[in-house]
């Protein structure tokens, strides 16, 4: 055993039977697969706010996994529910048919969402919600005898999952460089980071309303007959915790609303408690068109999304004969019966613990820990929202991406779970976590941000 107590690969392969065969045949997203390959970080157990890793240490989750596990791990109800499932239905075919679970989780989710966003389409992933999203607000305007709006506007450094359509009009470099052509008529409007004078900012800065305006950029270049809809992050999370500035988002809304075109919040991230509120709908006090969401509908269970349709959206498709399709769109594991007895007994445990408020009563706790962090070797920025938060590294000259993956494999050794994306380490820790564990979180942070090259 090293002296990071952990272990070297071929004692995690003796532990867990892998042989090296095992590990090259798979081909891990988003992964530096050569590195990984040589040291593996393997989790095999879960519960509540820490994972076990191979060799047995307890590894506090500051990442909720990927930003999904809201209700932390092994939650018995959940689990219960899924097992009972299983045994029960274990499939039920989405196309002319349904099971009763499958409505259920609709209206309790309607519920969720203030009028109009009343009805609820599912999907498997936060890609797939994406994907949906978009082809719902093309095919919208066309029902709408409005065929000539087709163009979709993204936003820079903006990310909607990876599939083509998300991949097109999301705005980070690195997943779009490698697969040429994305669709076409698409378009980006300005991102929001870096705004001289919100450094450090502490919640929602203060400064950047008029880079909303810069869709009317695009409005006059296209000309709003051709624009179809816009779709943003709340608050973008995997380009590193990118916050809209005071009064942005109320004014992307006014612009789209002059000009007939469809808002369209991405909530894959923020949806179910992770700002101290339901949704960013909620935070924000703005109503888009359409949201999608995924990840902690289920607390990362069983797979699932979810593309909630304002009444406007959904009601354009119910014309015609009553026999004939309205939207030929959906997919085989769409209201997966597994996935919705995980999201009902999610839902279940949100409110018992009223979780999905939990965030705005730990947020100050949460920021003034962050901020603690402010005087660490090469750090230039924090950022924070709910029990979401961001620390921007300089970057190491001609190495970018490599100060901040030095201080994820340092924190991985040091028993905490963090996340990095250029050079932003970004946190979205399980809703329960206590201000102990976020003490150790933090504390664990700095002693890794005080050591680093």
């Amino acid at each position: 055993m090293t002296e990071t107590n952990i272990l070297a690969r071929d004692e995690i392969q003796e532990i867990t039977g892998l042989t090296t065969n095992n590990l090259d045949a798979y081909w891990m997203p988003f992964t530096a697969n050569r590195q990984f390959k040589k040291d593996p970080r393997l989790l095999v157990k879960a519960k509540d706010m820490h994972y076990t890793a191979a060799d047995g240490r307890q590894i506090l989750d500051g990442t909720a996994g990927l930003w999904c596990c809201n209700a932390g791990h092994g939650r018995q109800k959940i689990v219960e529910a899924v097992q009972k499932q299983v045994a029960e239905l274990d499939y039920a075919p989405a196309f002319q048919m349904a099971h009763p679970k499958s409505f259920e989780l609709a209206a309790r989710l309607a519920a969720l969402m203030p009028d109009p966003l009343n009805h609820v389409f599912y999907t498997n992933s936060g890609s797939e919600s994406v994907e949906t999203a978009l082809k719902m607000a093309l095919a919208y305007h066309k029902a709408k005898g409005e065929g000539s709006r087709t163009r979709l506007i993204g936003r820079e450094r903006g990310y909607h999952g990876v599939n083509f359509g998300g991949i097109s009009v999301g705005g980070m470099v690195a997943n779009r460089k490698q697969f040429g052509a994305m669709l076409a008529g698409v378009d980006h409007i300005r991102h929001t980071h870096g705004i001289a004078g919100n450094e450090f900012s502490k919640g929602v800065p203060k400064n950047g309303i008029e880079y909303a305006e810069d869709l009317m950029r695009l409005i006059q270049l296209h000309d709003p007959s051709t624009i179809a809809a816009v779709i943003v992050e709340p608050v973008a999370g995997s380009a590193g915790v990118i916050l809209p500035p005071e009064g942005y988002l109320k004014r992307l809304r006014d612009i789209c609303d002059e000009h007939g075109i469809l808002l369209i919040f991405d909530e894959v991230i923020t949806g179910f408690g992770r700002l101290g509120t339901p949704f960013g709908v909620d935070y924000f006090d703005v109503i888009p068109d359409l949201v999608t969401t995924a990840k902690g509908l289920t607390s990362g269970v069983v797979p699932m999304g979810a593309v909630f349709a304002s009444s406007k959206v959904y009601d354009a498709f119910m014309t015609g004969p009553e026999h004939l399709i309205e939207l030929f769109h959906g997919y085989t594991y769409s209201a997966h019966p597994l996935a919705c007895a995980a999201a009902l007994a999610t839902l279940d445990v949100y409110a018992e613990e009223e979780l999905l408020t939990r965030g705005a009563k730990m947020a100050q706790y949460w920021q003034d820990a962050l901020h603690s962090l402010r005087d660490c070797p090469n750090v230039i920025d924090i950022r924070n929202i709910g029990l979401i938060g961001a620390i921007e590294l300089e970057p190491i000259a001609g190495e970018p991406t490599k100060r901040a993956f030095t201080a994820f494999l340092k924190a991985y050794e040091k028993n905490i779970l963090i996340r990095t994306t250029g050079d932003t380490i970004a946190m979205s820790p399980p809703l329960v976590i206590s201000e102990s564990e976020i003490d150790v979180l933090v504390g664990t942070l700095r002693d890794v941000l005080k050591n680093l090259d």
